[in-house]
């Protein structure tokens, strides 16, 4: 994808204050990365370098990836493995899967095989412990999977116990209510991709739109000839958000589907912790 279509990168930077969090956390580093959708049309390879290598300067504690590497096929995750391989932290990456990388025959299986490979820990409804039994890091399946059920993983835990949650869809974050969740990281919305100032992500429009462009021009334009579901909460389409008494931040990601970006740049999330 062109950085005309993508837009340059963006640093978002921002602390997320925990109740409880242990002395012994304070002012440790996140660094997130989301639907990469690495394909060899939706993300450079130039934008992918720049974003490793942020990466690496913000010395981040853990780095979290919150899905969608592939697009269709899931043949183009070896290549990305190769890149993301260069990612450092303290305490390893940690990773879920969104949509796309269980849409195909077996996608779920290679690119949890082609991550794992070069040391990343794919959480699929498992529970890590990075940091130890003080804040536990929660990787939940996709949302549109037959595997999520969040209640036996979140039942695990024990109330008082601070968490971070991984989990690709931010609509889950209206599910999650039901628990616990310090920060709840997210992907899938791209921003967007197209931000109308004032008003937020223009999709939500798309079905009032749609019908006022002529037939002609719609079927010339491929992203204009269907409707598209991508997500109910739009109003969490990207930031911070306080959902009832849990965060949800929501990453634009990287990857970048026609017509490309705009006000909607792609995004690398440093995200630093403090107590409450």
């Amino acid at each position: 994808m062109h950085w005309l279509l993508s837009g340059p990168l963006s640093v978002d930077k921002l602390t997320v204050k925990i109740a409880g969090l242990p002395a012994s956390l304070q002012s440790k580093k996140l660094v997130q990365m989301s639907d990469f959708h690495y394909d060899g049309l939706r993300l450079s390879e130039a934008m992918l370098e720049k974003a490793i290598a942020v990466s690496n300067q913000a010395k981040p504690d853990l780095v979290l990836l919150t899905g969608d590497y592939v697009t269709t096929s899931p043949e183009p995750i070896h290549t990305l493995a190769l890149r993301l391989k260069h990612l450092q932290s303290n305490y390893g990456t940690y990773a879920i899967l969104g949509n796309h990388d269980i849409r195909h025959r077996n996608a779920k299986t290679e690119v949890t095989a082609a991550l794992t490979n070069i040391g990343v820990r794919v959480l699929w409804n498992e529970i890590a412990y990075p940091w130890g039994k003080e804040l536990p890091l929660v990787g939940l399946a996709d949302r549109y999977s037959r595997e999520f059920n969040p209640e036996p993983v979140m039942n695990q835990l024990d109330s008082a116990t601070p968490r971070i949650v991984l989990s690709h869809n931010p609509d889950t974050a209206e599910i999650l209510q039901a628990w616990r969740v310090d920060l709840q990281l997210s992907g899938h919305t791209h921003g967007g991709q197209i931000a109308i100032p004032g008003l937020g992500p223009m999709l939500p429009y798309h079905k009032n739109i749609l019908p006022k462009i002529p037939l002609k021009v719609r079927r010339r334009l491929p992203f204009l000839r269907k409707d598209y579901f991508v997500l109910r909460h739009w109003e969490w389409a990207q930031g911070l958000h306080r959902i009832g008494k849990n965060q949800l931040y929501v990453n634009r990601g990287l990857g970048t589907y026609l017509p490309g970006r705009l006000f909607c740049p792609p995004e690398v999330t440093v995200i630093t912790l403090q107590s409450e």
